[in-house]
C-alpha cells in the first residue's frame, strides 16, 4: 500500500502540489490556478488532482505566503501595544539608520499606531530582578483603552522579559480575562532574546499576521477533514524547519519567508 508524503506550496498566482510515494519512490507534480477568495480550497483541489488517496497520506508539509503576504501589503489587523512606561515608542525609534546624515525624520511607519500604544509601570532590571512591580490597575485601563480603540490583537512587550517573564505572563492572564479572542502575543513568547526593538517588533509582526494564519489554518483543517484525511499536517517556517498547525496558529511570524528557505533546501537536496 502507497504511504504517500505530500508538499503543497499556496503562492499568489498558482498552488503547486509534489507528492512522494515512499514505498515506490515515485515522485508525482501538479499545479493548479490559486483559490485567491480561499487558499485551503485550492490546497485539496491539488490534492484531488493527483487522484491520492486521503488514507494513504501520512503527512502533507504547507508552505505558505498568508502571513509574508499579509504583512508586504499591510493587511494584517489591527494591533494594540502594552509595553513598559517610556518606552511606547521603541517601535518607532527601531535601530534604522537615517536617509540624511543630519535629518530627523523617516518614511518608516510602525504596524502600530501611536494611540494603540500603552505604557504601564513595571520594570525588570538588566538581571531580571524586579524593580518596580506590575501595576495592575493600569493593565485594565490599557486594555480599555485599546479595546475602544478597536483593537483586535494585543501584544505585550516589558523590558528583559528575555530574562524573567513574569510581568508579561502576568499583564496576559489579565488581559485574558476581558480580552474577546486569544489573539494575545507575548515578546517572551516569540523571540526570548535581548534587544527591546528587535523582541518587540517580532511580537508584533506575530500579532498583526496571528489572526489572519490562524483563520486560514483552521478553514484548510476543515478543507482536509472533509477530504477524509486526520493524519499529520506541518507547516514551512522561516528558518527551514517545520511546525504542527496548532503552533503556527500561535507563532505565525515563524511562517514568513518560509516559501524561499523551502526552495533553499529542496535546492540543496536535488544537488546533492
Amino acid at each position: 500500500m502507497s504511504q504517500l508524503t505530500v508538499g503543497i506550496d499556496v503562492g499568489g498566482t498558482f498552488t503547486d502540489v509534489v507528492c512522494y510515494d515512499q514505498v515506490s519512490h515515485s515522485i508525482r507534480v501538479a499545479k493548479i490556478p490559486t483559490t485567491s477568495e480561499d487558499q485551503s480550497r485550492g490546497c485539496v483541489h491539488a490534492l484531488h488532482s493527483l487522484g491520492a488517496s486521503s488514507s494513504a497520506i501520512k503527512t502533507i508539509v504547507h508552505g505558505t505566503t498568508v502571513a509574508t503576504n499579509a504583512i508586504i501589503e499591510r493587511k494584517g489587523v489591527v494591533c494594540g501595544l502594552i509595553t513598559t512606561r517610556g518606552f511606547r515608542d521603541t517601535l518607532e525609534l527601531g535601530r534604522r539608520t537615517r536617509p540624511h546624515a543630519w535629518g530627523l525624520t523617516g518614511s518608516f511607519e510602525p504596524l502600530i499606531s501611536r494611540n494603540l500604544r500603552v505604557e504601564v509601570s513595571e520594570r525588570m532590571d538588566a538581571d531580571g530582578n524586579i524593580l518596580i512591580a506590575l501595576d495592575e490597575s493600569e493593565v485594565l485601563e490599557a486594555i480599555a483603552t485599546l479595546l475602544e480603540n478597536g483593537a483586535e490583537s494585543l501584544i505585550i512587550h516589558f523590558m528583559h522579559s528575555y530574562l524573567n517573564p513574569e510581568h508579561e505572563q502576568r499583564c496576559a492572564r489579565i488581559a485574558r480575562a476581558s480580552w474577546p479572542n486569544p489573539y494575545i502575543t507575548l515578546g517572551s513568547q516569540v523571540l526570548r532574546e535581548i534587544r527591546e526593538f528587535e523582541r518587540v517588533s517580532t511580537a508584533t509582526l506575530n500579532g498583526y499576521v496571528q489572526p489572519i494564519m490562524a483563520r486560514y489554518l483552521s478553514r484548510l483543517n476543515e478543507e482536509l477533514s472533509a477530504f477524509d484525511f486526520d493524519n499529520e499536517l506541518l507547516v514551512m517556517q522561516g528558518n527551514g524547519g517545520m511546525m504542527s498547525a496548532g503552533v503556527a496558529s500561535e507563532q505565525a511570524v515563524q511562517t514568513v519567508m518560509s516559501g524561499p528557505a523551502a526552495g533553499a533546501i529542496a535546492s540543496a537536496r536535488l544537488a546533492a
